[in-house]
């Protein structure tokens, strides 16, 4: 529990980091809408504490995983990391709170960070020892490809009628190990001295949720059943990445595209290792 000060103070103490990256949070949009004060306690009062920790114990360089959902709505596509933020769910508010935060600790505590903005992180390990596996599963890579291989019935796409090019949201995959790179390299960057920064972190391609299906389709070469249901409250239409300023921050270039993501979510899956 990162809200355990105690404890905190205990690890820092004992190893001695030079640097933190923080993953810790509730993430699912749909949930954070039904339960906002659990994303609040975890996502800001947690960050909070652990950033006080952070400083008590002289550590002042700082990896953030914040989100594309701290946009909101887009007034233009791909994003860029100037583009407004105006929040329209619970957990974007909760990770634009701590961005906002983490500027004040640059400003006034010399506390040091990279924001990385990811998009949406999909994909496993290429050799199957790691990969995606959440209690209620809520992300559209791993539901797809669960229906595919039989252990649900279809796969229900939330909004068919939005202005985008086939009428079903539009989402940047980013392969989780491209994540990867990007974090070592942000830790890199703040050790030699980098100042605080905001990056995106996408592949700046957008997919439909239509074409994802068709794309998850191909690779399994399973058909599914697909359900069109109502818009859920909390999504945008569309969310793409303009990744020019980790490119040119971090010397960051993802490596792997949508066919990779879903052949490597494929392959961890149909292992069933995760059950």
């Amino acid at each position: 529990d990162i809200r355990d000060r105690a404890r905190l103070d205990e690890v820092l103490a004992k190893h001695k980091p030079a640097a933190i990256l923080h993953f810790a949070a509730l993430i699912e949009v749909g949930e954070s809408v039904k339960d906002p004060v659990s994303f609040y306690e975890n996502n800001v009062i947690g960050t909070l504490t652990l950033l006080s920790a952070a400083q008590a114990a002289d550590i002042n360089a700082f990896v953030f995983s914040s989100t594309c959902a701290t946009y909101g709505l887009p007034q233009s596509v791909p994003l860029d990391e100037t583009h407004r933020q105006v929040p329209i769910n619970p957990y974007g508010r909760t990770k634009y709170i701590v961005e906002q935060a983490l500027a004040d600790y640059d400003q006034y505590r010399s506390l040091r960070s990279v924001v990385l903005r990811y998009f949406n992180a999909a994909g496993a390990d290429f050799e199957g020892r790691i990969g995606e596996w959440h209690q209620p599963e809520t992300h559209a890579i791993p539901l797809a490809i669960d229906a595919a291989l039989g252990r649900r019935q279809g796969f229900k796409v939330f909004g068919s009628d939005y202005e985008t090019r086939d009428g079903t949201c539009v989402r940047d995959y980013i392969h989780v190990l491209d994540l990867a790179d990007a974090h070592v390299r942000a830790v890199e960057y703040l050790l030699k001295g980098g100042e605080s920064v905001a990056l995106n972190l996408g592949t700046g391609t957008g997919t439909t949720v239509k074409e994802l299906l068709g794309a998850i389709e191909d690779v399994s070469n399973r058909p599914f059943p697909v359900e069109y249901i109502g818009r859920r409250e909390g999504d945008s239409h569309t969310l793409v990445a303009n990744n020019d300023k980790a490119r040119d921050v971090l010397g960051w270039v993802p490596q792997y595209d949508l066919s990779e993501i879903i052949r490597s979510a494929w392959n961890w899956h149909a292992k069933s290792n995760q059950h």
